[in-house]
């Protein structure tokens, strides 16, 4: 028997949706990182990108588990001496809603050409409004 490896003219792309609101970080990323890269397909292979466009909504009401909301800090090197900030999620929500979502599911996916390819397909959207109603995405449930 042959294994079998999709190649990327074979590829079908879906559409789906998460909502995040009043979900856990970690678990929006989780699911939206694999769908970004294919996993859930029978014919996923590591080395091509067969995964899906991810829509997620409500990003600034995603929350997280336990003490994450005070104690979890984000930095910033800007390469000068003294140059490094840091922000918690209080702060980078004012400022930039969506970063804390897209901040997750970066770190998930290959940091190679390959997972710059595939983060092109995510859309994160502050509120519940979005541009893609046309592609007829498909709700997704979080476990």
């Amino acid at each position: 028997m042959k294994t079998y490896f999709q190649k990327p003219a074979e590829v079908q792309r879906h559409w789906y949706i998460i909502d995040a609101k009043d979900k856990i970080v970690g678990k929006v990323a989780e699911k939206a990182a694999c769908l970004l890269r294919g996993k859930h397909k029978e014919v996923f292979s590591p080395h091509v990108d067969t995964g899906d466009n991810v829509i997620i909504i409500n990003a600034s009401k995603a929350v997280f588990s336990g003490k994450k909301e005070i104690q979890k800090l984000y930095s910033s090197y800007s390469g000068y001496i003294g140059g490094q900030k840091t922000f918690n999620p209080q702060i980078i929500r004012q400022k930039r809603p969506t970063f804390i979502i897209e901040h997750a599911i970066r770190g998930m996916i290959p940091h190679n050409r390959l997972g710059r390819k595939v983060y092109t397909k995510l859309h994160v959207y502050e509120g519940s409004e979005h541009p893609h109603a046309a592609q007829k995405p498909t709700p997704v449930q979080l476990d």
